[in-house]
């Protein structure tokens, strides 16, 4: 089935800056089947990241949210639309394409399954390196640094705390300083203060020229974004700047 071509996109402004956005996702349809029936997941949605902001993406539980997010992340191909990073394409592109710019470009933080328990922490880190094509022992080590795992670079993931967890997980999708970051539900199975934490980290990535988008049902995560988005039905129903 095909997107039809007079149904309205749903669009998101970006945050105003120049140069091209770092996310640009255009007119996005995905359509499951079952049998017989038929879900439209997504309704033509569009949006932009730019460069230092963050954006929150909420909506009540099979709004869109997840599908947006692994179609963004090209862990699951649109039936319709376009999803870039800069000037390259994620959509229509073999599954070892898509792999390599992900590897390159984006970061993935998710509440949990972030991390290889048979590895350590540095192993891990090292590992989404390989991806990308590269290793390199020092980075890795000044990324586990720069979120205040260097004591725990040694250990495997069954070993640490769930704030730990998080950072380590947060490392992992720093390894190879991406343009963008997507996290779904971060701060899930934190605690306020682990989750207040792990937020700043999220700033500071955002200030040194990230762009970062949260899935969440948490609203109180949500308000801290610069610009809110919200899904229902498939289709962007809202938007709010902070």
């Amino acid at each position: 089935m095909t997107a039809p071509a007079t149904a309205p996109a749903t669009t998101a402004a970006p945050a105003t800056s120049d140069g091209p956005p770092a996310l640009d996702a255009t007119d996005l349809y995905r359509f499951y089947h079952a049998g017989d029936e038929e879900t439209l997941a997504l309704k033509g949605v569009s949006l932009e990241l730019r460069a230092g902001e963050i954006v929150a993406v909420t909506g009540p539980s099979g709004s869109g949210k997840s599908t947006l997010l692994a179609c963004l992340a090209g862990l699951d191909e649109p039936d319709g639309g376009m999803v870039r990073y800069g000037t390259e394409a994620m959509s229509r592109q073999s599954e070892a394409d898509r792999a390599a710019l992900r590897a390159r470009r984006v970061g993935m933080l998710f509440q949990s399954g972030n991390l290889l328990d048979h590895l350590t922490v540095e192993q891990n880190v090292l590992i989404a390196q390989r991806l990308a094509g590269r290793v390199d022992r020092a980075a890795a080590r000044d990324v586990l640094r720069s979120v205040g795992l260097s004591d725990r670079a040694g250990a495997t993931p069954t070993t640490l705390s769930g704030g730990e967890a998080a950072r380590a997980g947060l490392a992992v999708a720093l390894a190879n300083e991406p343009t963008v970051i997507l996290t779904d539900e971060p701060t899930g199975e934190l605690d306020e203060g682990t989750a207040d934490r792990l937020m700043a980290m999220l700033r500071e990535r955002a200030a040194a020229g990230a762009a970062v988008l949260i899935v969440t049902h948490n609203a109180a995560v949500a308000a801290e974004a610069d610009r809110q988005i919200q899904l229902l039905d498939g289709r962007i129903h809202g938007e709010s700047d902070r």
